[in-house]
């Protein structure tokens, strides 16, 4: 079976493109494909198939079998794929996720070569029911949640998916991810789960993350997180409806919250690293 490996911001995927190949036990495979030591090695896999909906389909599986509903650094590496190997060669491409069709915009060098990528993520949904997470009120912005002795307030959005979002005084680059997202992931307060944002404010405009993705543990970037980061950030009136940098371990994202049609656009780069094949049977 061929694949193909992809990263947006260091998170990184196996691809694998069902116009041509069949995968018929995808979280199987997931989980086998995603080992670092018995396998490929990546965050998860990423089917690119045809759709009736769309211009193609992506489905995302993390690396302990689970299927998630959307990612963002994903979909970007998706967008290049379908672009530069002319599957799909138009500069505004229609994907279908489980969190619906998600449009996004091409933008391409002297060679035609897609770099960068703006994905419309659709309107962050606030909704306490719809997020899902256990709460008195809408939107969730002052959310407690203990572990470790230390106490924590959450903004919870959905972007498709479920994400808490703290903002800290502790360096982030030194924050003990792993010790506290492992515990809130699976919180009572988070029916599916959550995803779980730690956030430093360099500036309104300047916000610096890191993340714990459910079924994964921390990643070098989460698209959809770094979306949700930034409306959290401006529900709480930290940082202003127009472009905002967002540092990760695997480098920057542009988000802005457009309130004219109130979506979220993401602008980041999507890179091939590697065609292979895996011997599946």
């Amino acid at each position: 079976m061929k694949f193909t490996k992809m990263q947006g911001c260091g998170n990184d995927y196996v691809y694998i493109n069902c116009f041509d190949e069949t995968v018929s036990a995808p979280a199987e495979l997931a989980r086998k494909i995603s080992d670092r030591h018995f396998g490929i090695g990546s965050d998860g896999l990423v089917l690119i198939t045809p759709s009736q909906n769309a211009d193609c389909c992506m489905r995302m599986f993390n690396p302990d079998g689970s299927e998630s509903e959307m990612c963002g650094n994903a979909i970007r590496c998706v967008a290049k794929y379908v672009y530069d190997r002319n599957i799909i060669h138009k500069k505004q491409i229609a994907i279908e996720t489980l969190a619906g069709i998600k449009f996004i915009t091409v933008n391409t060098d002297e060679n035609d070569t897609a770099r960068t990528l703006t994905v419309d993520m659709g309107a962050p949904i606030t909704e306490a029911t719809e997020i899902p997470v256990i709460a008195n009120a809408s939107p969730v912005k002052d959310l407690s949640l203990s572990a470790h002795g230390r106490d924590f307030t959450f903004t919870c959005v959905s972007m498709g998916n479920p994400h808490a979002v703290t903002f800290i005084n502790d360096d982030v680059s030194l924050f003990d991810v792993e010790r506290f997202g492992s515990v809130f992931e699976k919180d009572n307060h988070f029916p599916h789960k959550a995803n779980i944002e730690f956030v430093n404010v360099l500036s309104p405009t300047h916000l610096k993350m890191r993340v714990w993705e459910r079924g994964t543990g921390e990643t070098l970037a989460c698209g959809t997180g770094t979306c949700a980061t930034v409306a959290a950030a401006c529900l709480n009136g930290i940082s202003p409806h127009e472009a905002v940098k967002v540092d990760l371990l695997g480098g920057q994202l542009i988000i802005e919250w457009n309130m004219e049609d109130g979506h979220i656009y993401m602008t980041g780069p999507a890179e091939f690293t590697f065609d292979g094949e895996y011997y599946y049977g």
